[in-house]
């Protein structure tokens, strides 16, 4: 049977840690959300700016598909801004510890 030292297992704790840290990250689901909104806004205002006077006369006279366009990039850009802004913090170890401000539980 092997036996580990303490800085052997401490080494795989911390980069657990660091993978566990990098999956929280890319799995974060305002990238997803704010990627999609980009996709489909230029998608949708490239139809919007493609449009013929037809479309715009049926929608009387607004061009409904490049304002729309622009609000899903708009949206899109807020959830990747904010991303990057406040990126996320994987959870610690000390779950059992209160937060800040927070009074512990008896």
């Amino acid at each position: 049977m092997s036996e580990y030292s303490e800085h052997e297992v401490q080494r795989e704790v911390t980069e657990l840690e660091t993978k566990s840290a990098t999956a929280a990250r890319l799995f974060d689901i305002r990238r997803v959300i704010g990627g999609l909104f980009v996709l489909y806004g230029v998608i949708v205002t490239i139809a919007g700016l493609m449009a013929s006077d037809a479309a715009i006369d049926k929608a009387v006279g607004v061009n409904i598909n490049l304002w729309t366009g622009l609000g899903m990039l708009l949206l899109g850009l807020f959830f990747l801004v904010w991303l990057k802004l406040r990126p996320t913090t994987p959870p610690t170890a000390d779950a059992d510890t209160p937060a800040d401000g927070e009074k512990p539980t008896p």
